[in-house]
């Protein structure tokens, strides 16, 4: 599975962003997916996680009510709609995927994710 994010950029506090990770490969739906984030000097963080199906979702203490991550099996896609932004969101945001057969729910753990996209950089100004 080779993954591509996008839609990372520049906004002001309160405002919203939605990123997308575009997944190739006929077996995405075989496939947990999350979003972990990393800011300048920190370790990388989970940020919400969407189960095979998109019937389970899982968010990070710091996102939750905040963002909503969901998925399109259909077209192999999975956002992440990001509202009420603050400057502590700013970091590289990445997407992930974990076979989801006899795998732990939620992924949280960044260590045990299968394939990585490149990270797209989101910037919350104050």
């Amino acid at each position: 599975v080779q993954l591509q994010a996008s839609g990372g950029g520049l906004v002001q506090a309160g405002g919203s962003l939605r990123l997308s990770c575009a997944a190739s490969g006929r077996t995405f739906s075989s496939y947990a997916m999350a979003w972990f984030r990393q800011a300048p000097g920190k370790e990388r963080e989970f940020v919400a996680a969407i189960s095979w199906s998109g019937g389970s979702t899982y968010y990070g203490d710091s996102v939750k009510g905040r963002f909503t991550i969901s998925r399109d099996n259909a077209k192999n896609l999975v956002s992440l709609q990001m509202n009420s932004l603050k400057p502590e969101d700013t970091a590289v945001y990445y997407c992930a995927a974990k076979y989801a057969l006899g795998s732990k729910w939620p992924p949280t753990d960044y260590y045990g994710m299968d394939y990585w996209g490149k990270g797209t950089q989101v910037t919350v100004s104050s």
